[in-house]
């Protein structure tokens, strides 16, 4: 799922899959660390993102405080999950359980073909349950192509769609072009500095 292009979003890193956007929801910038998610109107900006990628199974979340605890409970699993994607610890796989046991996909025929309907406790758990759905989505088609920035102070992570999978920046524009500067000043710098 790629985020819906055109939202005021402060973050340098958007159109991920809705499971590492959300971790992207805590970056760092010039001002030191950020996090979108710290208030209901951050949370409003992130579901404005998404508002047109959840499923419809109902009223529609609010960006209230319950809305908003179930996301950063669900985000704080996909972040100890994205350490280490390929061997995930006990805890991590729990807690995301916890929040996939919110919701189900509950499966039908209708007069149009089959249908898949999205069940969840209540409003205020589809974002976060959509999420962690996402992130079993990304573990089936490719886990090891989520990754971390390759930059040693970026905090965000990235699902590689690249042909050949070699990609190590959250963006070339940032991260990359700070790598690269950084390796050329040191090729230039005389030896005796």
């Amino acid at each position: 799922m790629n985020r819906a292009p055109g939202i005021d979003d402060p973050r340098p890193l958007t159109g991920e899959p809705m499971a590492i956007d959300l971790l992207n929801t805590r970056w760092v910038d010039a001002t030191g660390p950020r996090d979108l998610l710290d208030s209901t109107a951050g949370l409003a900006v992130w579901l404005k993102g998404w508002s047109t990628r959840l499923p419809a199974t109902g009223p529609a979340p609010s960006a209230d405080r319950e809305t908003l605890e179930h996301l950063l409970r669900v985000r704080e699993a996909l972040a100890a999950l994205a350490d280490t994607p390929l061997s995930p610890t006990p805890e991590a796989i729990a807690e995301l359980n916890a929040v996939l046991a919110r919701g189900r996909v509950r499966r039908s025929l209708t007069p149009d073909g089959p249908k898949d309907v999205i069940e969840v406790d209540s409003p205020s758990w589809l974002p976060a349950w959509t999420a962690a759905e996402d992130w079993l989505r990304l573990l089936v088609d490719r886990p090891e192509r989520i990754r971390p920035c390759a930059h040693p102070d970026c905090v965000l992570h990235f699902h590689d769609t690249s042909k050949n999978g070699t990609r190590r920046w959250c963006s070339m524009a940032g991260c990359g072009n700070r790598a690269k500067a950084r390796r050329h000043h040191a090729r230039r710098r005389p030896a005796n500095e």
